[in-house]
């Protein structure tokens, strides 16, 4: 196993940003970027034996700064959607940003430059995020650990404290696309999920507060099938979102695969676990009009173009009190790791 780093450019404001390479005696390799700690290259062997970059990204620190659609990127303090900008804990009222029209989606580590170092075999990516920025309490203190396996598998792992009572949700913005490069979309990998059930969601793609089971529904991805298979069906909740953008809910407890996917074409196939209680599926509806045009090596990614299968809590859970607790208190760590393991 082998990390290095060099530059990978610089911000607008000026900061340096470092990329990390990660390398296992398989053939695999990842490329991490102390900007938003994001994962810019997961190069794996295909069914031919020949590498593919089965992520979408860019080439330029300036082009993640500029670009809309969060490739690769960690997010929070709260990953997803927040109705409104506002919450309300112990009694007080927060104001958030609005950065998705009304309402708070997100947040601001994507912009962030993380401070980084190797331990062992494993990078590791520390922020101090101060109390109210973005409007959250608490003095928040940040882990990201990126740790790369000899059986293909990219761990991550989220560590955070916090000196006040705050909400967190933090998870990774990969886009998959296990054909590579090649500017294709995704509609015909094969995916299967195991979640019963979703958060419904509203014209603003924001839940409802209800859950739905996938039964009989486009949502079903308990038994394999593609992507696009049932994308377009006559189907309200992919009406509001354009295609797949939904909380999926996955049972269990404890790190438990939560996903498959594979391509046919490159023999690639991925499996996905996590301690998380959902993962959000999104079919990469919104690619096309990303602010940056063109991404990695010159290629203009298409509608569709790439997959997420981000584990996180619910959208919205700090104004539902049916949804699972995102609370964190200052006597408390919070833990969640996320496994992304490729194999043909």
């Amino acid at each position: 196993m082998d990390i290095t780093s060099k530059a990978f450019g610089k911000t607008k404001d000026g900061r340096t940003v470092t990329e990390y390479s990660m390398t296992n005696d398989k053939g695999m390799s990842v490329k991490i970027l102390s900007l938003g700690c994001i994962i810019r290259c997961i190069c794996v062997p295909d069914k031919n034996g020949e590498i593919r970059d089965v992520v979408l990204g860019y080439d330029t620190a300036e082009d993640y700064e500029n670009g809309s659609v969060f490739y690769g990127a960690f997010v929070g303090r709260y990953a997803n959607r927040i109705k409104g900008a506002r919450f309300t804990l112990n009694g007080k009222v927060y104001e958030l940003e609005k950065n998705s029209g009304e309402n708070h989606i997100h947040g601001i580590y994507p912009d962030t430059v993380f401070d980084g170092h190797i331990n062992g075999n494993t990078l590791v990516l520390s922020h101090l995020s101060p109390a109210f920025d973005e409007g959250y309490p608490g003095n928040l203190s940040i882990e990201v650990r990126y740790t790369l396996t000899n059986d293909n598998a990219l761990e991550i792992e989220y560590k955070a404290q916090t000196d006040d009572d705050t909400v967190i949700n933090l998870t990774n913005h990969s886009y998959f696309n296990l054909n590579g490069q090649d500017g294709s979309d995704i509609l015909e990998h094969r995916l299967m999920m195991n979640s019963d059930s979703f958060t419904e969601v509203n014209s603003d793609t924001i839940p409802t507060g209800r859950i739905l089971s996938v039964e009989g529904t486009p949502l079903d991805f308990r038994e394999t099938k593609t992507i696009g298979r049932d994308i377009t069906a006559d189907c309200e909740q992919l009406r509001l979102c354009g295609g797949y953008d939904h909380n999926m809910i996955i049972g269990g407890s404890g790190l438990r695969l939560f996903a498959c996917a594979a391509s046919d074409i490159s023999g690639i196939k991925m499996e996905c676990l996590s301690t998380q209680p959902a993962v959000q599926l999104y079919s990469g509806n919104y690619i096309a009009t990303d602010t940056v045009k063109r991404g990695k090596c010159g290629i203009r990614y298409p509608k569709r173009g790439g997959f997420c299968l981000e584990a996180q809590h619910y959208p919205c859970s700090p104004n539902f009190d049916e949804f699972p607790n995102t609370v964190l208190k200052p006597d408390e760590e919070y833990y969640q790791k996320t496994v992304y393991r490729f194999y043909t």
